[in-house]
């Protein structure tokens, strides 16, 4: 549904279908919640194709970075516009069910006590990869995913004192994260079903 109606948007502002890829695949959310398609499909699809989408660490950074997504657009992102309509539902369906589904999901289905401390760094990279290229590729075309990061508009200076925040938030909910499967783990083995 997102993509369909960006696409029609960036139609109507006289963009063509490459640049409409470009930047509509430069969201974080449109990007983490792809890898939480996959981690679905490798759950009912047994190729090897999926093995890494059924890895804990995976399953656990994805739950940090979904969280990251549905808090940081109610807290900041929330602020810079107002939809309505379908847009509204696409909207709350990516930012705020999609998150909310996929960390009840992995609550309860998961088999917990399988990340580790050490795995931190790893479940880190794909926000940090992303901060990088997002800021690399507006240098490029002179056009960033989201106001906050408009160093355009903002300079660098304004634009990394919140979007740095991010690495930042995304090591807290990747601490959550790791605690909580720690905890469930242990709940686990003390009182058995």
């Amino acid at each position: 549904m997102q993509f369909f109606l960006s696409m029609q948007l960036s139609f109507a502002n006289g963009h063509d279908f490459p640049g409409f890829l470009g930047h509509f695949f430069a969201f974080y959310t449109i990007l983490t919640n792809i890898v939480l398609v996959l981690i679905y499909l490798s759950e009912v699809l047994p190729t090897p194709r999926l093995e890494l989408f059924r890895r804990p660490v995976t399953r656990g950074l994805m739950a940090a970075n979904i969280a990251l997504v549905g808090l940081y657009v109610y807290f900041v992102l929330r602020h810079y516009g107002a939809l309505e309509g379908v847009d509204l539902l696409a909207d709350n369906i990516l930012h705020y069910l999609c998150p909310t589904l996929y960390l009840l999901w992995w609550l309860v289905s998961q088999r917990h006590g399988q990340l580790r401390w050490t795995q931190l760094p790893v479940m880190l990279a794909p926000t940090l990869v992303y901060f990088l290229y997002i800021l690399a590729r507006g240098v490029w075309v002179q056009q960033y995913p989201y106001p906050v990061l408009n160093v355009v508009e903002l300079g660098y200076g304004q634009c990394c004192s919140t979007p740095c925040s991010w690495p930042p938030r995304s090591a807290l909910l990747c601490i959550v994260v790791v605690t909580t499967d720690k905890l469930i783990a242990r709940q686990t083995r003390t009182n058995p079903a």
